[in-house]
């Protein structure tokens, strides 16, 4: 997984997104890049949706499940 990642972040943003200026300039996008993958990408395994919407989602669900405390 982690190596079907690494070729995915190289081909979409250091390839396709580059030159670049310098390393500042690089560590700008890569975190661009790692906050649209993790919060705004659409996610064909979940319904194409974001996965922070699924996680919401989990945690809604996660949370009507557990029992009431006393």
């Amino acid at each position: 997984m982690a190596e079907a990642f690494n070729s995915l972040f190289k081909a979409e943003l250091v390839r396709n997104r580059g030159p670049w200026r310098g390393t500042d300039d690089l560590e700008l996008a890569i975190a661009e890049y790692i906050d649209w993958y993790n919060h705004r990408r659409l996610h064909g395994e979940l319904g194409l949706i974001p996965p922070v919407e699924r996680e919401a989602q989990h945690a809604d669900t996660d949370t009507a499940r557990q029992p009431a405390r006393a």
